[in-house]
């Protein structure tokens, strides 16, 4: 499971021209889910992006995070993180877990989020998403588990 994570001043998406999820100041949380990718590794993984120390404190030094911040997480699915990139000039995908294996563990990553008390939106899992943020910084981090 791989997570890339974006600190943002604001971010959002929309399908059609219709907002799904957007936040003000926390982490854009762009999640690809790879086959094996099981309960544990989105349990790991949500422990490593609550956890991930990337907000500015005192002295702004990244030492704080998204709890400690008071941000907010936008998880938005995007299955093209898991593509092998290695040969060629087209992506692979055969890496990436079956859809309805990838909605429920995108699902199940984003229930986690929420019960530690994070405040989090998405957008719609396998929607054609328009996402818009600005990064802060930019700091921009990839997590995988």
């Amino acid at each position: 499971m791989i997570a890339l994570i974006q600190r943002v001043l604001q971010a959002g998406v929309t399908v059609d021209g219709e907002v799904c999820g957007e936040i003000g100041p926390g982490l854009l949380v762009l999640l690809g889910v790879e086959q094996g990718d099981d309960e544990q590794k989105a349990a790991r993984l949500c422990e490593r992006v609550i956890g991930y120390r990337i907000f500015g404190d005192e002295n702004d030094k990244m030492n704080l995070n998204i709890r400690q911040s008071g941000g907010s997480l936008l998880v938005v699915s995007q299955f093209t993180l898991v593509a092998d990139t290695q040969k060629g000039m087209r992506p692979s995908f055969s890496r990436g877990a079956a859809p309805a294996e990838a909605e429920r563990l995108y699902q199940h990553f984003t229930g986690l989020c929420r019960e530690q008390g994070i405040p989090t939106e998405t957008g719609r899992f396998a929607a054609d998403m328009k996402v818009s943020l600005v990064n802060d910084g930019p700091v921009t981090f990839w997590l995988q588990v």
